[in-house]
């Protein structure tokens, strides 16, 4: 085995690690916003899962993949900011 068959598989790890533990605050995360973030975070370490994958594989056909869920991941946040942000705003209407 090579170093970058070293590196890749420590890749592999440290992105479960990290999915694992975004996992975690995206269920316990106490506020909306802890959710979203978290929820942005698991993407893009499933975007790099995806590259990961690629290099291991050494086929590009796992690079449309990742390049598809940081753009499905980008427009989910995006959708998610907005609407805590009316949430915010109608809960403040409210309150005058």
């Amino acid at each position: 085995m090579s170093i970058l068959d070293y590196a890749i598989i420590l890749g592999f790890a440290l992105v479960i690690l990290g999915v694992t533990l975004a996992a975690i605050r995206l269920v316990r995360g106490p506020t909306l916003a802890d959710r979203i973030v978290a929820l942005d975070a698991m993407t893009v370490q499933l975007v790099s899962f995806g590259g990961l994958a690629a290099l291991q594989a050494a086929n590009a056909g796992f690079l449309d993949v990742a390049v598809v869920l940081a753009l499905v991941g980008f427009l989910a946040t995006v959708c998610l900011a907005r609407y805590l942000e009316r949430r915010i705003l109608l809960a403040a209407e409210d309150l005058t």
